[in-house]
């Protein structure tokens, strides 16, 4: 029989393209990664993916197989979920930080569902983009872009191969014209997010493989993620966002993704912890919701 460990694996290595990176998404080593891929296509008695040096793709029985694949870990998983809330169910208190933008155009409504279905859970979310030290803050966790602030906490991934990305309002590109190479970004109204106190002076990419420092002139910047959107969202200027801050901005056109081959600096997604034994049970049941509400993302993503 098929374990819903294994259900997860696959719909990570589809996702991601990559078993090392589905392995550190799911928190597996590569070696039990492998072995449990191997272990399902006995199991089929069919190939799930075609190897190649660098990736993995869906073979034709795999890309047959993945939907239902979802489809039984989604009836699986919520039917775990509600057999857990019925023998645990969670209370107490959960102080939770969380960036200004993504906190809440993206995660309140799925923080909301979460907290009905728990209804003894007390929630207090700390809204903001600054790196909180969860060993000096009265923080259990804090949903952030990044590696922690300190070598002392613990980085749990929620999107681990999120990107970032070059975004403007059509009416902006309308008068100002797409940047037509990586040097025409100087003339540009580069809408700047400000980083632990300084302004950037460029945005690193990938073009073709290589590395490039687009250059930045622009007389908007913000210590907040939700304020440099909305300069975007109002044709003032090309922001560069997280994927998650802006897809459904970009799904539905009120903004366009410049360039997309032009490859974004990374900004995987984490929940950080003071540490491992503060991983409460009602911290691993946010953990696996988000997990799983963000796959949405991840699937759209740019690769």
């Amino acid at each position: 029989m098929t374990r819903i460990t294994d259900l997860e694996l696959l719909v990570r290595i589809a996702d991601l393209g990559n078993l090392t990176a589905a392995a550190k998404a799911l928190d597996w080593s590569p070696a039990a990664a492998s072995a449990a891929l191997k272990r399902m296509e006995e199991q089929l008695g069919f190939p799930l993916f075609v190897r190649s040096t660098r990736s993995l793709r869906l073979s034709g029985e795999g890309q047959r197989y993945l939907p239902h694949a979802r489809a039984a870990l989604r009836a699986l998983t919520d039917g775990r979920d509600e057999a857990l809330a019925g023998r645990e169910a969670l209370s107490g208190v959960l102080h939770l930080a969380v960036p200004s933008d993504l906190g809440r155009h993206v995660l309140l409504p799925w923080l909301e569902q979460f907290q009905e279905r728990h209804a003894a859970l007390t929630l207090r979310l700390q809204i903001g983009d600054p790196l909180t030290d969860l060993l000096r803050r009265p923080v259990d966790a804090a949903v952030r872009y990044g590696p922690p602030a300190g070598n002392a906490q613990v980085a749990l991934p929620l999107l681990p191969d999120c990107r970032r990305v070059l975004v403007a309002a059509p009416h902006y590109l309308a008068l100002h014209g797409m940047p037509t190479s990586p040097e025409d970004m100087a003339r540009h109204e580069a809408l700047r997010y400000l980083r632990a106190g300084e302004v950037p002076t460029h945005w690193p990419v990938l073009v073709a493989g290589e590395p490039v420092n687009l250059p930045l002139a622009g007389r908007r910047v913000a210590d907040d993620g939700e304020v440099v959107k909305r300069w975007a969202l109002a044709g003032l200027g090309i922001a560069y966002k997280s994927w998650p801050d802006v897809a459904q901005e970009l799904a539905s056109g009120q903004l366009v993704h410049i360039h997309p081959h032009w490859r974004g600096d990374p900004a995987p997604l984490n929940l950080i912890l003071p540490g491992r034994a503060q991983l409460s049970p009602a911290l691993r049941q946010l953990r696996d919701e988000l997990r799983r509400r963000l796959e949405e993302f991840a699937r759209s993503m740019p690769r």
